[in-house]
Formats: structure tokens, C-alpha cells, sequence
């Protein structure tokens, strides 16, 4: 049987008391910050571009959500219109700041043939769209928390 020693015993009281005691005393030491900052970091990325991410995908479906990580991977989409290709998108937010270059976006897509899926080239503007869209989102969620 484990007996604790009288110096981890009062290294368990000793903190112990010290987390009690930091749950007390009414204000926060924590200094208020401007909710519509560009730098919002209650997730491990910034939030409006999470949010903005979250938004432009929400026609496909998701496979993997990591806010900490700030990485979205949807699943296959097929557009109605389009029933012989499908696309898949992978977003990463790569910093905790609102920045342009905080957001890429790799996409792959495949084509129908004789009902096979094969892999087809995606342009450079088909991605570099979406980055486009996400950024004018999160700068729209953004101001709108300033203004609101």
C-alpha cells in the first residue's frame, strides 16, 4: 500500500490550497481583451477564421474538425450540377492572427469515367478562390464584432 511521504503530503496540500485559493477574490487578473482583436485565441487558432472556414464549407461534409490545430478536412462532394466530378478540401489555419497569409487550402478533385474515379487537376484559382472567400468572411465576422 502507498503512504505518502510527509513531503509530498504537503506538496498536495500546498497545492491544493493554492488552486482553492486562486479560485477566490472576485476580479480576474487576467486583463480584458477587445473581443473583436484580430488575435482571438480561446481556440488554438484565430476564431474568425475558424468561424469563416466553418461557413464557406458548410455544403460539404466534414471528415475531421481540429480547432487547435486549425485543420478542416471535408469529405467528398458531389455538386448536383456537376454529377460527374467531386472535390475534396483540406483547410489549414496556420496562425492566430487575422492575416492573408494565415489560411491555405488544398483541394483535390476527381472525375466520373465509366464509374471510376479518377484523380484530375485542380486550377490554382479554384483554391486560391476559396482562400479569397474564407479571408472576406472572417473580415466580415470581424467588423461586424466591432460595429455590433
Amino acid at each position: 500500500m502507498f503512504r505518502p511521504t510527509r513531503p509530498s503530503l504537503r506538496l498536495a496540500v500546498a497545492l491544493g490550497v493554492a488552486l482553492a485559493l486562486s479560485a477566490c477574490g472576485g476580479r480576474s487578473a487576467r486583463p480584458e481583451g477587445d473581443l473583436a482583436a484580430s488575435r482571438v485565441t480561446t481556440i488554438g487558432v484565430n476564431s474568425y477564421l475558424w468561424r469563416a472556414t466553418l461557413d464557406t464549407l458548410s455544403f460539404m461534409p466534414l471528415l475531421q474538425t481540429d480547432s487547435n490545430g486549425g485543420v478542416v478536412v471535408t469529405d467528398w462532394y458531389v455538386n448536383p450540377q456537376l454529377p460527374s466530378e467531386r472535390m475534396k478540401v483540406t483547410v489549414s489555419i496556420l496562425d492566430q492572427d487575422l492575416r492573408a497569409d494565415a489560411v491555405r487550402v488544398a483541394a483535390l478533385r476527381e472525375v466520373n469515367r465509366n464509374g471510376q474515379w479518377i484523380s484530375a487537376p485542380v486550377e490554382a484559382a479554384t483554391t486560391q478562390k476559396l482562400e479569397d472567400i474564407i479571408l472576406t468572411r472572417a473580415r466580415d465576422l470581424r467588423r461586424g464584432a466591432i460595429t455590433g
